[in-house]
């Protein structure tokens, strides 16, 4: 028998299940579940749950099983949806599936060689499920657990619904009485420790229980897994001890800027009230909802990072920072502020008055009440920035200092509209005029862009290997000496954009066509004849000069393809919208899908021959596209060398010569003028 913290890594939901439970899945049954949909013709349309949408844009097709945000592009098919809406894998979304339409899950057992590939993450998750129902059956049943845990909790007015809905717990005085139970019960040393449940002394071989004596908060990720604890000293142990809290450590699945506490309950409201409160602690959350508002995360006292904007951001696009109003509070009401504003995030702040924390003043006000002062005292965050740092500020150097802090936060706001709505309400509140606080604006618009155009250059260096050379610090250097280059950097990204909108059309026939036969029986030098399905056509042309798409994720998707075109009974339109990989079940689901869609008799479908000579077109259309690029990377380089490399420019001169030629031959099939 495998030790049970090993037991969940060694089988898989077989092939045959998962086939099963893809056929029984009805994309409007599950995306019903979180969205009101409405007839639209043949297919379904509603708000989309992934963004704030005003006008319905998202559309779900029975016929195709797959949905689709024509707005923020995310959707997919049943279980792509459920991955993206309740950040689970795919294992977990067919198995959300399969409770559903009450399928039985039948495992396999992997190999030996399966068994060595897999981390072991799933036995840290399993450790760490084990001790949370451990710790809140402590608090429940254990004479020391009532008397000391709980006993705590009710002196905070935390009701028994919210401990059972939060699953807090109890640890045990004892040096090791957890860790004696958890080896009792089958569970390996190494991934209590891993976990950081428990830690080894150096004097001694034995575990010692981290959170002994302590209340204790369970940390579930977005898909309810336990993934961390928090510990706190009881009241009558907190006097003159610096450390009341004891939480987990880093660990293979535990980061802790890359999760908020409370997020798997608060998910839900999150999505339903269009809005997110941000506090410190567990017990806030747990206040905020016992008091009747759920959409709310902590993180417990660390600044913002980029995944947990990224996290909340999938569900909406508003966030209140609801803090006490001492300088703790007002400190880290400024954290991260930016770069939530950068991320498109709508920041209100509201600090609490008298010394309260969110728990304290939940506690002392009715469900209305709270609701009531949240809605009529939280602030815009430039305006509680503006009252903070300049009203009121008299030193001039002091108050240019603020006023530029504030423009520059205003800067990163990615919508144009809102960024100017703000300096025009800022320039009134400072009494500057607003021609002045725009143009500060617009330097730090242009910086802010140089910065990311000298990132990228320097991931670029460092992918291809190149250490920093002085010449590359001079090419930064000039770069940044001459903002006017900026604009040469936008439109060369326009020019990749227009470029790949042609990569787009060819992977949407191979997404859409990809298995279909275009030719057949085709006689090869040697006498043999050979077949070519639209997916491998285009692999096949595009390697016989070494060509590709410029977006991996592309590449991926058309050798998938083409290796799978001779397998019988492959779909390449099912296979991609039901892929895995996320990125790919979204991809393909954008364009296996229209925006409108006649309905009924008006479906037009495409015959074979129309198939081909529009494939066709496309790849000699992206041909063209690569080789006028070539011509003008050739010009620039001529001009470069002129007549001080006269061997240099007759070659660049035959080369570009030769180029043209193809270039003009192209041209004519396509029935097109050169752009170059």
């Amino acid at each position: 028998m495998l030790p049970r913290g090993e037991r969940r890594n060694s089988s898989m939901i077989d092939r045959a299940t998962v086939d099963k439970i893809i056929d029984a899945a009805k994309i409007v049954d599950v995306v019903g579940e979180f969205v009101t949909l409405r007839k639209s013709g043949v297919n379904y349309k509603g708000l989309c749950p992934f963004h704030d949408d005003k006008n319905p844009s998202f559309m779900v097709s029975p016929a195709k099983n797959i949905c689709h945000c024509f707005v923020c592009g995310k959707g997919g098919t049943p279980a792509g949806f459920l991955m993206e809406h309740e950040q689970i894998t795919y294992p977990d979304a067919l198995r959300w599936l399969a409770k559903k339409y009450n399928i039985e899950i039948v495992e396999k057992e992997l190999t030996d060689e399966e068994r060595q590939e897999q981390n072991d993450r799933e036995s840290m998750f399993v450790v760490n499920e084990w001790a949370r129902d451990y710790f809140h059956n402590i608090l429940k049943n254990d004479p020391d657990g009532v008397a000391m845990g709980k006993q705590y909790f009710r002196n905070r007015g935390i009701r028994d619904d919210i401990i059972e809905k939060f699953q807090l717990g109890y640890s045990l005085p004892q040096r090791d009485a957890m860790a004696q139970a958890a080896q009792k019960a089958g569970y390996k040393a190494e991934f209590l420790v891993k976990t950081g449940l428990c830690y080894e002394t150096e004097n001694t071989a034995s575990l010692t229980d981290r959170y002994r004596g302590r209340v204790i908060f369970p940390w579930l990720n977005i898909s309810g897994k336990v993934v961390a604890f928090g510990g706190r000293l009881l009241d009558s142990r907190t006097k003159g001890v610096a450390q009341k809290y004891v939480n987990s450590p880093e660990s293979d699945i535990y980061h802790k800027e890359r999760e908020l506490y409370g997020i798997f309950q608060a998910k839900r409201a999150i999505v339903k009230e269009d809005r997110v409160f941000m506090v410190e602690g567990y017990t806030d959350v747990i206040a905020m909802h016992q008091a009747g508002i759920e959409n709310v995360v902590a993180n417990s006292g660390t600044a913002l990072s980029m995944h947990q904007i990224h996290m909340l951001h999938r569900f909406t696009n508003n966030i209140t920072l609801l803090y006490d109003g001492d300088e703790a509070g007002i400190h880290a009401a400024m954290r991260g502020t930016d770069m939530l504003l950068s991320e498109g995030m709508n920041i209100k702040v509201l600090l609490l008055p008298d010394g309260d924390d969110p728990d304290s003043f939940a506690r002392k006000h009715s469900t209305q009440e709270l609701k009531q002062y949240i809605e009529e005292n939280q602030t815009d965050f430039i305006s509680f920035k503006s009252r903070l740092t300049v009203e009121g500020q008299t030193d001039p150097v002091k108050r240019s200092e603020a006023i530029a802090g504030i423009v520059k936060s205003i800067s990163v706001i990615p919508d144009q509209i809102l960024r100017s709505t703000y300096i025009s309400d800022f320039a009134y509140r400072v009494g500057m005029k607003e021609a002045t606080l725009i143009d500060e604006m617009n330097k730090f618009i242009r910086q802010n862009i140089e910065d990311k155009q000298k990132e990228r250059e320097r991931e670029q260096r460092r992918d291809a290997g190149e250490p920093p050379t002085a010449a590359n610090s001079q090419a930064t250097s000039q770069a940044t000496a001459r903002p006017a280059e900026t604009d040469t950097v936008l439109a060369l990204h326009s020019a990749q954009e227009q470029a790949s909108q042609i990569e787009m059309l060819l992977l949407r026939e191979v997404v859409r066509h990809g298995e279909e036969v275009i030719y057949d029986n085709i006689e090869t030098e040697d006498g043999d004849t050979i077949s070519f399905s639209v997916a491998q056509y285009i692999n096949f042309d595009l390697q016989q000069d070494g060509l590709q798409f410029s977006q991996p994720l592309y590449n991926q998707m058309l050798s998938e393809a083409a290796a799978k075109s001779g397998e019988e009974g492959f779909k390449a339109e099912t296979y991609f919208c039901s892929h895995p990989d996320l990125a790919v079940s979204q991809l393909a689901t954008r364009l296996a899908i229209d925006r409108h869609q006649l309905s009924g008799r008006f479906v037009m479908t495409t015959t074979n021959e129309a198939l081909r000579q529009r494939v066709r077109h496309l790849v000699m259309t992206f041909r063209l596209d690569l080789l006028e690029a070539k011509l003008k990377e050739i010009r620039r380089q001529l001009n470069e060398v002129g007549t001080k490399d006269l061997e240099r420019m007759m070659e660049l001169m035959k080369e570009h010569k030769d180029t043209k030629e193809l270039c003009e031959a192209l041209a004519k099939q396509l029935g097109r003028e050169l752009i170059v």
